[in-house]
């Protein structure tokens, strides 16, 4: 039996707009805020750069991966609340891990092509720093003796039970694999750095960063809500992480595994931020005279083994392809999200990639991956980055735990 490609080819569906906060680094001046808050400040500016009303959004998909709040099971429908949409609207939640983002605009295309809404809210947050310390188990209270269970989810999270292993170490199987050593794990990173800092400095970033300050969402019959940081953190309206990271530096810091290849310098950085698209048809645009970022032109995912679960963009970009028609050479930008710094060369080794193409601006090691956001990220990213360069096709990707890869085509039609 051959196994049907889970894609599709998009028709005449558009991001519009797109913004986020900065990325902030773990426990720093975001840190104590709410997932939910990201999202509605991330929404909010995302609907002032489109061009439309908030009261015309007819659908909100969100996702957050972390319960980083006791609210969280309303996130969805809280951000699209605060955010303007219409009461009678609704809203959903998405979870395909560091692929949500991604997910989120493929759900967001299917609603328009199906007929449920013309126009759709996408928006991801994540705070790691508030990734709970929590138990499972004590629901009924705690015996005499017996061993009491409370973990640090966001540290036993990165293990895959199924597979017996850890994120870090489905990126050292790959190494192995693929005859990646330490010194071009490392420097990779150092590029990454390198890329991210010379992007930050030419302003790259700036037209996608809603920056974040003391903020107060009001909503018409409802209680207020808002963002409170630190005294003295002032606005924030630069990714923190992005720094100069020289190789001779990177290749000091020791492995996480003995022998290993992965360290704290080349693995993606722990972050904290909210991103938001907004989705319509062309013919919204076209009617009213819109400038969209990007057109959505395919989506694609596909499963992996899990212990091998980094090259899972692999086999998305190749069924993302096969489906629209294309080859890899017609692609002028190519993101491949940096949860390892193994995992990504795998993918690159595996595909032939041009590396010139590849994560031009840097990547979530040197900026972070606050996990359900950053899909949104990389697409709203390379959407702006086809733009600056007169691209037309960009492939946006990202691994997923579990064993699974996702991708997305956009295309910069001009318009």
């Amino acid at each position: 039996m051959t196994t049907t490609l889970f894609s599709r080819r998009l028709e005449d569906t558009w991001l519009l707009s797109g913004a986020r906060t900065p990325w902030v680094d773990y426990c720093g001046p975001l840190g104590l805020v709410s997932p939910t808050d990201l999202g509605i400040h991330a929404a909010r500016a995302a609907l002032e750069r489109s061009g439309i009303a908030a009261a015309s959004v007819g659908s909100t998909v969100a996702a957050s991966m972390a319960q980083a709040d006791f609210d969280a099971y309303m996130l969805p429908r809280h951000i699209g609340l605060y955010a303007g949409v219409p009461l009678q609207a609704p809203a959903i939640g998405v979870q395909r891990i560091c692929g949500s983002g991604f997910e989120l605009l493929r759900q967001a295309a299917d609603q328009i092509a199906l007929g449920y809404a013309d126009t759709v809210l996408a928006v991801a947050a994540e705070s790691m720093s508030r990734n709970p310390i929590c138990a499972y188990t004590h629901r009924s209270g705690f015996r005499l003796g017996a061993p009491v269970e409370f973990k640090d989810f966001l540290w036993e999270a990165l293990d895959d039970p199924t597979a017996r292993v850890s994120m870090i170490q489905t990126a050292e199987n790959l190494a192995v694999q693929y005859g990646i050593t330490r010194a071009e794990v490392d420097a990779y990173a150092a590029r990454s750095f390198e890329r991210a800092v010379a992007a930050q400095a030419a302003g790259h970033f700036d037209a996608e960063i809603a920056p974040v300050q003391d903020t107060h969402f009001e909503l018409e019959g409802y209680q207020a809500r808002g963002i409170r940081l630190p005294r003295k953190a002032g606005v924030q309206a630069r990714d923190t992480h992005v720094r100069p990271s020289p190789l001779d530096v990177l290749s000091t810091l020791r492995p996480v595994y003995e022998g290993g290849v992965q360290t704290a310098g080349n693995s993606a950085a722990l972050v904290d931020g909210g991103a938001a698209a907004v989705v319509t048809t062309g013919a919204r645009v076209r009617a009213e005279g819109l400038k969209p970022l990007a057109r959505l032109a395919g989506a694609a995912a596909a499963g992996v083994p899990p212990e091998i679960m980094g090259i899972g963009p692999a086999p998305a970009i190749r069924a993302l392809l096969e489906r629209c028609g294309l080859q890899l050479a017609d692609i002028d930008l190519i993101e491949i999200n940096e949860a390892q710094g193994a995992q990504v060369l795998a993918c690159a080794r595996e595909l032939q990639l041009d590396m010139d193409r590849l994560n031009v601006n840097g990547g979530s090691i040197a900026m972070g991956h606050p996990l359900a956001a950053t899909g949104l990220r990389l697409t709203i990213t390379a959407a702006h980055e086809l733009r600056r360069r007169g691209g037309r096709w960009a492939i946006v990707s990202a691994c997923v735990g579990g064993g699974q890869g996702m991708a997305l085509l956009i295309e910069n039609t001009g318009l």
